[in-house]
Parts: C-alpha cells; structure tokens; sequence
C-alpha cells in the first residue's frame, strides 16, 4: 500500500496511489492519514493527535475521523495493496503488436532551432526526403503487424514534413486504399513549424488530419531566440497568423490540434509562455521542458528546479482562475483522466517505444522512436526485412516501472510510467535509468494535475 500526500494551494489532497484514489481532506484527516500511513495503529494514532492538538478537538472527533478513514480503506479506496508487479511480467511477454509509426518524412528543415535534438532535421545522418515507395512499404508494414488492432497512428514527422508535402498527400491516399482492403482505420498526425503552411495544406488537414501539432515556443522574443531561420531572422511573425487560422478551423470542425513549445534555461518563467498563447486563443497547448546535454547554455540545471516547480503552481492557480471565469484552456501535462484512462499494465510499461511504436527514416531504417534515430546501436530492422532485433525488442518490452528502482515506489508511476526511455539513455547510458530533472518536473504536473481536477469537483 501506499499513499501520497500534499498541499497545493489550500487543499490537503491524499492520494492512494494503487487504487488512483484521490481524497482531499481536512487538516485533522489528513494528520490521521500520514500517521496511520506510518505504521501507527489506530490507538496510537488517536493519543498522537489528542496530545498535539489538546483541547482543539475532542476524542470523538478523531474516533469520527478514524471511522471514516477504516470505511475508505474497507471500500478500497485508501491504504489498498498493490497487485501487479507479478502480473507486468506476463503483460511484457505478449505477441509484439505494433500500433503506431513516426514517419521521418523529411529529414530536412527549413528552420535552425538552437535546441533540436535532430540537428536540424538530418539526425546524426544526412538531409533527406522519404519517397512514396519507402513510406508505403512503412504503411503495409503497421498494417500487416497490427494483429487485430483496428485503429493505427502515423505521425508525419521530421524536419519539416512539409518540405516533402506531395509524399505526405500520397501516402495518406495509398493509407485510405489499404483501410478498404484490411479492417483498419488510419489516424494520421501532422507535426510542423508552420512555415510552409498554406490553405491548401489547411484544407488538405482539415479532411484527412485526425490530429496536428503546431510548434510555437510562446512569446515573440522567446520564440525568435530559439526558433530562427537558418540566415538568423525570427519565425514567430510568420508562422503566427497561419497558426491562428489553422487553430480557429480545427476548432469550428470539432477536430483536434494542439500548440506545442519547449522552454529552456532562457525563459524559466515558462508560465507566461503558455498564458500568451492561451490570450492569443489557443485553447490547446503544450509547453515542454527543454532536454540538452548539460554543456549547452540552454539546458536545465538542478538550480533551475526550484523557479520551474514555482512556475507550474502559478500556471495551476491561473488556469483555475480563468477556468472559473469562463475562460479555461488545457494544458497538454497537466491533462489526467482520474476515472479511466489506459489499462493499468499499459500505465506501468510506458509509451511502446520499440515495441509498439517505431520510428521510420527516409530510407526505411525502423528505430524505437524519433529520440533514437541515427543511434545505430539502436537499428532494429527495415522495411523491406521487417524488425530484426527481436532482442532490442525483448528488452524494450522489459522497460516498465518495476524494472527502474526509481520508479518502484514513486507515487507518480501510475501516470508517467517510468518517464522517456530515451531521455534515460541520453543522460544515464541505460533505459533502465531515469533522467532525474524531467522526473521531478513530472511529478510536480502530476500533483498540479490532481489539483486541477479535485478544485473542479
């Protein structure tokens, strides 16, 4: 068993984290949780409280407490065990289904973003373009090894998939043949910096686009800094107008889109960024934090932790403000389904990076994902061989929360799932590892996230 308690703006809120039961609780339950959480028994945890607070509350008043605290646990929803870690190990050995493709459809770009981790587009590799044949050997591969899941994810990807926009119209034609021809349903993604964008592309989305992802980093002069064009000059003025239109048609359509930025060591004051956007009319954003090798000016320090933490607070107690003034938008991290959401084996093993999901490069090569591509010691196959590393594979599948020793007891392995795999690697050497900063961060938008959700009901 195990719960997770905490305050943030002026609510005591106790999460049981087996169960995902969340509780918010007055300051007398709340010390009655953390010391019966403790080891104390019930006895020892009345005498505490009676001798803490004298006369302040009476006897009975804690036996209440306590009556309600046992009728939580007996129902389940407080102090319960946790029963999966015997069964993750049978989950990871199911036939490996693949459900989603990144398709590096241009390894090319016509931006110079300071902080990406595709050098420009080319990834540790050379600058080119898929062709229609190489993407559609990728289409009947998901196809073909999608077992008998029916709905598929391809995301266009690069560089900047619009630089080879006649491929990406191609292929998600030859994606509407093969849907007549097998028992599946293409959900295409289109992920781009907007300079290219159009109203033909638009249109073009608008039909065939189940999602887009438009990246803008917030403020003009954030923006500009670390997103220019090759020559130096700024891209916020040109891809802003686009965006806005794009934003307002998904919007009007009922469709799904989101803004998506990155912050860095340059604007700490993060939650500014995401408010412009959010006055600009975006209804949809992400801002993430940005993950660099320390040596870059950029990149985040272990100093920068506490102003980040303080950030996302101020963006939880903003959001409830507008939210309550008719004015709400979502945040992309601080986005948690507390009824549902994903079966609890598929939470504790992560996002299916290598297994699940692969990344395709112009010329066929399959990696785990996007992160993983031009690092040769992670080549898992090709389109025309189909994945070859059956051992990559069995030891992608062995990533799960049980398996990092950060992420066994953490409160938040249930909703990040043992963090980016990739990102482990990057600053560990090893998977199996955790990248330290992006977990404190991630367990600050999990708390800030409960919040949000528990100030709403």
């Amino acid at each position: 068993m195990q719960v997770h308690q905490y305050k943030s703006g002026d609510l005591n809120i106790v999460l049981d984290v087996p169960s995902g039961s969340v509780h918010v609780v007055d300051d007398l339950t709340n010390d009655a949780v953390a010391y019966l959480a403790a080891g104390r028994t019930e006895a020892e945890t009345a005498d505490l409280i009676a001798k803490e607070r004298g006369e302040a509350v009476s006897r009975e008043e804690i036996g209440e407490v306590l009556a309600e605290i046992r009728e939580l646990k007996e129902n389940g929803l407080l102090f319960t065990p946790e029963p999966y870690a015997p069964a993750i190990t049978e989950f990871a050995e199911r036939p490996t289904v693949v459900k989603a493709l990144c398709l590096h459809i241009a390894h090319d770009c016509n931006l110079a973003c300071r902080y990406c981790f595709a050098e420009e587009g080319e990834y540790h590799g050379r600058r080119a373009l898929m062709d229609l044949e190489t993407g559609k050997k990728a289409l009947r591969f998901l196809v073909t090894h999608s077992g008998a899941r029916r709905n598929l994810e391809v995301d266009f990807f690069g560089g900047e998939p619009l630089m080879n926009w006649e491929v990406v119209k191609e292929l998600v034609a030859y994606g509407r043949e093969l849907e007549k021809e097998y028992p599946k349903n293409f959900r295409f993604t289109l992920t781009t910096n907007g300079v290219l964008l159009n109203d033909e592309v638009m249109d073009f989305c608008n039909r065939e686009m189940d999602n887009v992802v438009l990246s803008i980093d917030g403020r003009k002069e954030v923006h500009d800094r670390m997103r220019p064009f090759r020559r130096g000059a700024g891209s916020y003025d040109v891809i802003l107008p686009k965006f806005l239109k794009f934003a307002e048609q998904r919007r009007a359509l009922g469709l799904k889109y989101y803004v998506r930025g990155t912050y860095t060591r340059w604007n700490l004051d993060f939650s500014r960024d995401v408010l412009h956007l959010a006055d600009l009319g975006f209804d949809q954003i992400s801002v993430e934090p940005v993950v660099a090798s320390p040596e870059e000016p950029y990149s985040l320090r272990e100093e920068d932790v506490p102003v980040l933490l303080a950030e996302y607070d101020r963006l939880a107690d903003e959001m409830i403000r507008r939210k309550k003034c008719g004015k709400g938008f979502n945040f992309f991290h601080f986005m948690i389904d507390l009824s549902g959401g994903p079966c609890v084996y598929k939470r504790l093993s992560g996002c299916g990076s290598g297994t699940e999901y692969l990344a395709v490069t112009p010329w066929g090569d399959f990696y785990p994902c996007h992160q993983f591509v031009g690092m040769e010691e992670f080549l898992l196959g090709n389109v025309d061989e189909g994945v070859t590393r059956n051992d990559l594979v069995r030891d992608f599948k062995c990533v799960n929360v049980y398996a990092k020793k950060e992420c066994r007891t953490c409160f938040a392995r249930f909703y990040c799932s043992g963090g980016c795999a990739a990102n482990a690697y990057n600053f560990s050497g090893n998977v199996l590892d955790v990248y330290e900063i992006g977990c404190i961060l991630q367990k600050k938008r999990i708390e800030c996230a409960i919040r949000i959700k528990a100030e709403e009901a």
